[in-house]
């Protein structure tokens, strides 16, 4: 009977220490988690530059995006003010080389979440400086995208495009880029 008890006693404790350390894991994970979803839910700062020459003030935007296939390119947006000037705000987009073949003179397609379609004009009106280079006029379109992710539909030859997508954080800083 003493046995007994004592057996009872142990299995009781075991379960005991069975379910203390299953809570406390749950809660460690939860705490994880929570710690995780904080990270990734944190606002993006913007990586808004400003480089100051003589006459001149450039603010810019860069971002390291990938296409449909892949491919990495670099996407800037730029606000170039001089004195006494209307200030320019362009897009440029640089892929590594062997990646594509961009058509010039050809405007850039940009497709809102809502399936709004705007066009920038191409500024390489002869030829780029390099067949995977190219920059569009962005003043009168940046007004006008909303700041949700894009989608951005650079020209090849024969009617074939490659798609980046831009996600919502870089658009808000390009509109930051823009209001400075």
């Amino acid at each position: 009977m003493v046995r007994l008890r004592r057996k009872r006693r142990s299995l009781y404790q075991n379960l005991l220490q069975t379910v203390l350390w299953l809570l406390l894991l749950g809660i460690w994970t939860i705490i994880i988690f929570l710690g995780i979803g904080t990270f990734i839910s944190q606002p993006v700062l913007a990586a808004v530059s400003q480089i100051e020459a003589p006459g001149e003030i450039l603010y810019r935007s860069q971002q390291r995006l990938t296409d449909s296939s892949g491919n990495s390119w670099q996407v800037i947006l730029f606000k170039q003010a001089k004195p006494g000037q209307s200030a320019l705000i362009n897009l440029r987009l640089v892929g590594f080389p062997t990646v594509a073949e961009l058509v010039h003179p050809q405007p850039l397609r940009i497709t809102t979440p809502t399936g709004d379609t705007l066009t920038a004009n191409d500024v390489f009106l002869d030829e780029a400086p390099a067949p995977t280079i190219a920059q569009y006029d962005f003043k009168d379109v940046l007004p006008n995208l909303p700041t949700e992710s894009l989608k951005l539909s650079l020209p090849l030859v024969g009617d074939r495009f490659i798609h980046i997508t831009v996600p919502r954080f870089v658009v808000q800083e390009w509109q930051e880029v823009a209001a400075t």
